[in-house]
């Protein structure tokens, strides 16, 4: 039964993250309690760069922070395997006359050349930003000394019944940490990494932060 169960949910995630990627700002507004963009901008202030810098966002999702890293004065570029999610933030940036630097790719081969960004970041990406084709990409892809920024999960910090109702589905559909030392995990693919957490409304996220080993 479990493995019917874990095929459902991938399933379900496989449609989120496609046919109804139009419905996805909605869910993770109501499966955050409407924390989900600041679990997101999180990451933000742990880039520590210099306007200008070029930044690659992997997995874009429905571009949100490709907004965020736009105002924040960086040269953004984003590559997402997902052409339905690829329409959606096109199209807020196009709106906003943002110039829209999306590339259809896997993370398992991306399609830049060495050395090209002084930072990566990834909110809420699935497992395969832990997957070692990824890893070794984006070692690949940073510049040395370069940031990786990874915003894995928030949880909700208040004790009310909603709360615990949206914890629990976070925890059996697979959302929550496995133990992994995450630090050391990194370490082994050149990167100093530091596990940290940032305050939200009624919540808190978790951030890991780290840098190319020269």
């Amino acid at each position: 039964m479990s493995s019917v169960w874990w095929r459902l949910i991938l399933f379900g995630f496989r449609l989120l993250y496609n046919e109804f990627a139009f419905t996805y700002d909605v869910v993770s507004y109501l499966v955050s309690l409407g924390a989900w963009r600041c679990w997101q901008r999180s990451a933000l202030k742990h880039l520590d760069l210099a306007a200008g810098e070029p930044v690659l966002e992997l997995a874009f999702g429905t571009g949100n922070l490709q907004l965020d890293l736009h105002a924040a004065g960086y040269q953004v570029v984003g590559c997402d395997l997902s052409p339905y999610m690829g329409r959606i933030a096109r199209r807020k940036l196009l709106q906003r006359h943002l110039p829209a630097r999306l590339v259809r790719g896997s993370a398992y081969g991306l399609p830049f050349p060495a050395q090209a960004f002084a930072a990566v970041v990834s909110t809420f990406p699935t497992d395969f930003i832990v997957q070692p084709e990824t890893l070794t990409e984006v070692y690949r892809v940073l510049r040395p000394d370069g940031r990786f920024v990874i915003v894995p999960n928030g949880v909700l910090t208040g004790r009310g019944p909603v709360e615990a109702g949206v914890e629990w589905l976070y925890r059996i559909t697979g959302q929550r940490g496995d133990g992994t030392n995450i630090e050391a995990f990194l370490a082994g693919f050149g990167f100093e990494a530091h596990a940290l957490h940032e305050r939200c409304p009624r919540s808190m996220t978790q951030v890991i932060a780290a840098r190319k080993r020269a």
